[in-house]
């Protein structure tokens, strides 16, 4: 199976250099997942809303007249009164959203992981509960790439930032404990979890590899098993 998220976060990286401070990431990751949910078709209740424009990805992140915290891919009911617009090669549709659904929340962790780490789990927690600040039962879905290079290179500008292995360290050498991290403090709180083992230096010619990319793509398509049967029981 050629999932479209997958491809997407491999894009981030492969042939590019990676734009850590890119506020829109996220969001491009996030959004290939309701593609990929319609593709497997194992929840009829998504593919009928879907197809029929009553349920949409709402690319602004808000639900109408609700200020909430951004979402990287929030997905719902559309406002009543409004059709919905389809994008070139995407089945689902974009619009306003009156409530959300599914929400999504995406993370990248390439270097660094252990000073950020706080932060991020912060922030993932913080989402689950705007995700449900409004009433409803949302299905949180949260995804975190970690990055397992033994060498890593940030980019600023014309600055360069390499890792040493000392003072700044390898993304392998703190993988493992942002993965532990993210596990005891971040996974409880999200009905579904995905974590993408992924390697990218950073560097020409800008490489990219999965850790185990037949056990990525068997992971992430048992969570789309999963979200698919949690949506088919509201």
């Amino acid at each position: 199976m050629n999932y479209q998220l997958l491809a997407k976060f491999r894009e981030l990286f492969e042939g590019r250099q990676y734009r850590h401070r890119s506020s829109n990431q996220g969001d491009l990751v996030a959004m290939h997942l309701y593609e990929d949910l319609h593709t497997i078709g194992r929840s009829a209740r998504y593919q009928q809303r879907v197809e029929s424009g009553l349920a949409v990805l709402n690319t602004l992140n808000t639900r109408h007249g609700i200020k909430a915290r951004r979402g990287d891919g929030s997905f719902g009911e559309i406002v009543p009164g409004v059709d919905a617009t389809h994008d070139a090669g995407f089945v689902v549709g974009r619009g306003p959203i009156a409530t959300i659904e599914i929400g999504i929340e995406v993370k990248i962790l390439a270097k660094a992981m252990i000073k950020q780490i706080d932060r991020v789990v912060s922030d993932l927690g913080k989402q689950v509960a705007h995700f449900k600040s409004r009433g409803g039962r949302p299905i949180t879905v949260g995804i975190a790439g970690i990055n397992w290079a033994d060498h890593y290179t940030s980019i600023e500008g014309e600055v360069k930032w390499p890792t040493d292995g000392k003072k700044y360290k390898h993304p392998i050498q703190e993988a493992a404990e942002a993965e532990r991290h993210l596990r005891e403090r971040a996974v409880p709180e999200y009905d579904e979890f995905i974590v993408l083992h992924f390697l990218a230096a950073n560097e020409a010619p800008f490489s990219f590899a999965w850790k185990d990319e037949k056990a990525t793509s068997m992971d992430y398509g048992a969570s789309l098993a999963r979200i698919s049967a949690r949506y088919e029981k509201p």
